[in-house]
């Protein structure tokens, strides 16, 4: 199970794992803003370069799930 807790400060972050700490939560930290999966993120930025580019294909409806 996840969830995603954005403290507004440093402040807000102390208190949020003081509490977390208090209760027995374990909690990740991370630096980055949402914590994604980089590899996807990639493929799709390279997925939109190349719609953009036109680079694409059209699949009829019946193969879609072949």
């Amino acid at each position: 199970m996840t969830i995603t807790i954005n403290p507004k400060n440093k402040k807000e972050l102390a208190k949020i794992k003081t509490i977390l700490k208090a209760i027995e939560v374990d909690f990740v930290e991370s630096e980055e803003p949402y914590n994604y999966n980089k590899d996807f993120v990639s493929k799709i930025e390279k997925s939109r370069k190349e719609i953009s580019k036109g680079e694409t294909k059209k699949i009829a409806l019946d193969d879609l799930w072949k």
